[in-house]
């Protein structure tokens, strides 16, 4: 086994390989880039070494600069993590040529299965079904598009060395084809510089269900279930789970047979998944091949969690020579795991990604790397920053169950009292789906999220009564506290503000902000020093008593229990049934603000200008696509929000922004 090892990757997946690391006492080397100075991934490590700039071009895709790193530190080997330098035959190369270990594939597998093409025709070889597609060197655009035709639209455009969801389009109709591809391409050029796709058949109703597999040295394979990931949004995954939901006995070993023919034809070696397309037609399922991630996945967790064992303690050890711990015979599927991305992003926004301060960053209580009930993986701590740098993800939450129903119970649970405040999270979207009819029943497809739309955007779960009265009720009870506190435990009855009067009702004004509209609580106190509380169309009785975890909110003949946590002007507040946030107006600290002119199109975050689609002279309407921008690994487009005309052009394509940054002017039509 090796003693020292350097992991060639950041956030949760280095801090995931460093505690397996750790616990087996092997010695860990960190790298870091500029903006992951302060990371928690270079914390939990034994060492670290900083590797260049805060862009992944500038530091962790500089491989040379990492196998300086571990050869300076004595590491024998490289673990590469996910994304980033993990498919990269070179760097696998260039490993090998230092004396240094690939925790992998060896190199040969690894470019053989990351040209999609080529990997289709090497699973046709072995005789692993295959969607109809076209996957032929010839990228001409004439051609492909004469091969979309043949194929029969819809077709999936893909691009050749891509994963993780980019460079990918589904295309409707032949004349939206050659709009699509270059689309794609450009994507593809920008992602992975190879402009090469492969053109699919698009399966209707799929399912994306994915085999866990592991080769050794000694030519031995074995295949450790199926992960079911057919929840996505932009072909990314959001939930996943294992093993798949009404999946036969008999189909399981169909596919995991399959998956082990793939792994066998390219001599893998470490883990890998080889991911499947499923047509369900009526009663029936049938499965292709999609493509071979030659790495660790970002899901592994749930396999972890139904086998009880740990895939990255098994890839140190097959990396270091030995044979699998286990073989197929011993292998046993217990209970039901779900994984649920928590993710900087706003899902009502079409899920644009989020920057900014962990402000405040609670996890529900759990165990980490091991088998258990609730299992949190993370790269970030209270207080650190969500940079447009990196993927989008902050945490990986998994939950584990005897049955299905235990395990979604128990990630509504977790969700619940997850706390996140600082940047925009899809935390109540998880809920949603996790509580949607289709998720609930299993009955799953990639089109899961569209098909449910309805009941997953836009949901207020906790209407402005509530939000109203649990700040009104945090506010009492913080004044009361500054009072005893201010008076060392005596409190001055002259100085109390509980709207005591000899005679008369006393009533106090809330104004609030709430989904863009204003609102006023009116507080009413009572004679009898009870609190009456109007917001909304409701009014009631408002009692409270202050917990560690929160406030025991009495209010309109409803009990809850409520945590309020405020950053600045805005009050986040958390009840079991979902979240919500209320802005607490300040006249005072508004007076002698104006209205900001209007016609202003602005960077929704920091990122690269791709492309304008417009000039300036040109006439707009409402909903246009004017710009594309790059930001956290994925395009955004911004649209005209009002028919106009083109002012100015301010950027150029290739300029890099900063978040508000106006990129064009618009002037009345």
């Amino acid at each position: 086994m090796f003693k020292k090892i350097l992991i060639a990757n950041r956030g949760e997946i280095a801090c995931r390989v460093a505690a397996t690391a750790k616990r087996l006492g092997i010695k860990t080397v960190a790298v870091y880039s500029d903006a992951d100075a302060n990371a928690k991934h270079v914390s939990v490590c034994d060492e670290a070494v900083h590797i260049g700039g805060s862009a992944p071009a500038e530091s962790y895709l500089r491989w040379e600069r990492i196998i300086e790193a571990a050869q300076a530190t004595g590491a024998q080997a490289i673990h590469p993590g996910y994304g980033f330098l993990s498919e990269n035959e070179a760097f696998a190369q260039a490993c090998a040529a230092a004396g240094l270990v690939f925790i992998g594939p060896p190199a040969s597998a690894i470019l053989a299965m990351g040209l999609k093409a080529e990997s289709k025709r090497l699973m046709e070889k072995a005789s692993v079904p295959l969607v109809p597609g076209y996957h032929g060197a010839d990228q001409d655009a004439k051609l492909l598009q004469h091969e979309a035709d043949r194929i029969g639209y819809p077709v999936l455009i893909k691009a050749s060395a891509g994963g993780g969801g980019k460079g990918m389009r589904v295309v409707e109709k032949s004349e939206d084809f050659a709009a699509s591809l270059a689309s794609c391409q450009r994507e593809a050029i920008n992602s992975f510089g190879d402009a090469a796709v492969l053109i699919e058949k698009y399966v209707l109703r799929p399912r994306h269900i994915e085999i866990q597999v592991f080769g050794d040295t000694h030519g031995n394979y074995v295949y450790l279930f199926e992960r079911d990931c057919s929840v996505q949004r932009r072909h990314q995954k959001v939930l996943e789970e294992a093993p798949a939901p009404g999946m036969s006995e008999a189909m399981r070993q169909q596919m995991g047979l399959a998956a082990v023919a793939a792994a066998r034809a390219v001599n893998y070696v470490g883990a890998g998944t080889v991911e499947f397309i499923v047509e369900q037609r009526d009663t029936a399922m049938n499965f292709f091949f999609m493509e071979m991630n030659t790495r660790l996945q970002v899901e592994h967790p749930v396999t972890e969690a139904i086998t009880g064992l740990d895939l990255v303690e098994w890839q140190l050890r097959v990396a270091s020579g030995e044979p699998l711990p286990l073989q197929q015979d011993q292998l046993r599927i217990h209970g039901h795991a779900i994984e649920a991305r928590i993710c900087a992003e706003n899902p009502d926004n079409h899920f644009l990604p989020a920057t900014g301060t962990l402000q405040v960053y609670g996890l529900p209580a759990c165990s980490t790397f091991e088998r258990s009930d609730v299992r949190v993986d993370s790269g970030v701590r209270e207080g650190d920053t969500i940079s447009p740098f990196y993927d989008s993800m902050v945490a990986k939450l998994i939950v584990h169950g005897e049955t299905r129903e235990q395990a979604l119970a128990r990630l509504d649970a977790a969700l619940a009292a997850t706390r996140i405040v600082g940047l925009s999270t899809n935390v109540q979207f998880l809920r949603h789906v996790a509580q949607s009819r289709s998720f609930a029943e299993a009955d799953l497809d990639t089109a899961l999220i569209v098909r449910e739309s309805d009941v997953l955007f836009e949901q207020e779960r906790v209407g402005l009564p509530l939000a109203a009265a649990s700040v009104v009720a945090h506010t009492l009870l913080q004044e009361q506290a500054e009072a005893v506190a201010a008076g060392n435990g005596w409190v001055d009855p002259w100085a109390q503000r509980d709207g005591w009067r000899s005679h008369g009702l006393t009533q106090r004004y809330f104004d609030f902000q709430f989904h863009g509209e204003p609102q006023t609580a009116v507080l009413t106190y009572l004679h009898d020093g009870a609190l009456q509380l109007q917001a909304g169309e409701v009014s009631g009785l408002l009692q409270m008593t202050a917990h560690a975890d929160g406030i025991d909110l009495q209010f309109a003949g409803q009990r809850q229990r409520v945590q309020v946590l405020r950053s600045g002007e805005v009050a986040h507040v958390f009840l079991p049934q979902g979240a919500t946030q209320i802005t607490v107006i300040d006249a005072l600290a508004h007076a002698g603000e104006t209205q900001t002119e209007g016609g202003r199109l602005t960077a929704p975050m920091p990122g690269k200008v791709v492309s304008f689609a417009v000039q300036a002279g040109d006439k707009v309407t409402k909903g246009q696509v004017l710009a594309v921008m790059e930001a956290m690994k994925m395009e955004h487009t911004i649209a005209a929000p009002v028919d106009g005309v083109v002012a100015e052009l301010l950027y150029a394509p290739g300029d890099q922004v900063a978040e508000g940054a106006e990129l064009l002017k618009l002037s009345a039509a």
